[in-house]
Parts: structure tokens; sequence; C-alpha cells
């Protein structure tokens, strides 16, 4: 059987600032009990001081464009992302797709760019609450993960990682029960498996959707649920590193 790699992302959305870019990094950079990849990916300003600080965790951004130069006023394309060492880049964030109107081909541009150049790719996927009450949670999910497949190959996948985030659980306090969660974490698989077993076998499925030290436990110990992306709690230094111990 493969070994897939742990993950723990830190989403900071829009929040935080230097002390807690501080603090946190002190605090990855001790951390020595847990078997996960500890990622942090805060507002862009930030990158920078990361990745001059030769942090033991793994730096992330929140988003990246999908063209690579141009006059785009605001946009940080893949390559400058790559340039401060930045290792994964989330993709297709529930907030993007709803509030700035990213459609699946748009996200999978993205992805394709970030492969490319050599940035690991977090794609999230998920479900509004109206879509799971009338049963559309596998189709929207499935159409989501197809896009980025026709545009690059399941094959692309070997460097990418999948983060199922139900919407209806984001910043609401409301979480999927761990059973919940890992239903989904298996068709997400299956559907990678349909196209290559050996990539769905190896590939990193986190599950993002108010995860937290008191769930964290019981959501990881689900077979295909490898993980979290983590908003709220990732802002408060010893919740986040209990998160990443429950691993």
């Amino acid at each position: 059987m493969s070994v897939r790699r742990r993950l723990v992302v830190a989403n900071w959305k829009l929040n935080g600032d230097l002390t807690l870019i501080g603090k946190m990094s002190a605090a990855l950079n001790g951390l020595t009990d847990t078997t996960a990849e500890m990622v942090v990916c805060p507002a862009y300003p930030y990158l920078g001081s990361l990745s001059a600080s030769k942090v033991k965790f793994s730096i992330g951004a929140q988003n990246m464009s999908q063209y690579t130069s141009g006059a785009f006023t605001g946009e940080v394309s893949a390559s400058m992302l790559s340039a401060f060492d930045v290792k994964y880049v989330i993709l297709g964030h529930s907030e993007r797709r709803a509030i700035f109107g990213e459609s699946n081909e748009i996200i999978a541009e993205k992805f394709a760019l970030a492969v490319k150049n050599g940035v690991h790719p977090i794609l999230c996927v998920g479900e509004t609450e109206e879509q799971r009450n009338n049963d559309e949670t596998e189709a929207v999910i499935g159409a989501q993960v197809k896009a980025v497949m026709d545009k690059v190959g399941v094959k692309a996948f070997i460097d990418a990682v999948i983060a199922y985030e139900p919407v209806w659980a984001i910043g609401t306090g409301k979480t999927a029960t761990a059973e919940m969660a890992q239903q989904v974490h298996r068709f997400i698989r299956q559907q990678v498996a349909s196209e290559d077993q050996q990539v769905a076998d190896t590939l990193p499925i986190l599950y993002g959707g108010s995860v937290n030290a008191g769930n964290a436990k019981d959501l990881f110990a689900q077979a295909d649920i490898d993980g979290g992306l983590v908003g709220g709690a990732s802002l408060k230094v010893e919740e986040f590193l209990a998160i990443g111990r429950s691993v």
C-alpha cells in the first residue's frame, strides 16, 4: 500500500500580521511531535518574510493568477511565488469561486500554471448546503475535479493536493461528521482512481471545514483523510500545533 503525505495547512485568509508570523514561525520551527507537513499560507505581503527566515515548515500562498505576466494590476503569478520558495498554492477556495466568480475553467488554468512552475496546487472542491440537500454533492465535486483533469491530465495530480471543503461548514462552526467527510473523500479518490489508480493511492486529500483541535483527531483517523485545511483555528498558535499533533 502506498504511503500518502500528511499535511496540515493554515489558511489565514485576510488575517494575520507580522507579530503572528513571528509567533507561528517560532512555534512551528520547534514542533517535533507530528508526522504531518505543516504549511502556512499567509497574505501575499508576508511571503517574503517567511521565505527569508529559513523556516522548517512549508510556505503556501492563498491564490495566484491564471496569467503569466502583463497588464493585470494586483495579480501575482506562479513564477513570482516560486521565486519566494512558495511550495504550495491554494486554488479554487469556495470564497474565490463564490465572491470572485472563479469558474472551474479558470481554476484549471491556474492549476496548470502552478504545476508548470513547480508550485504544488491545493485544489479546493466542495458543495453548498443547498447542493447537499439536493443530493448534488458528488455531481458538483466530480465536475470540479474533472475540469482540472481534462485540462492537465490525471498525472499532474502526482504533485498536487485536493482539499474537500463543504461550503456550508466554512466559518460557520458546522462540521461534517468524520463519517460524512470520509464518504466524500472516498468518492474523490475513486474518481481519480478511475483515471489512474497509482496517482489516487498517493494523492493527499485534506478536509477543510471548521477543523479545530477538538475534531481533528476523529477526522484524521479516517482512511481517506490525510490532514486538514485549517481556517480560523490556524490563527491560534497553540490550537494549530494541537491540530498538527492530531495527525
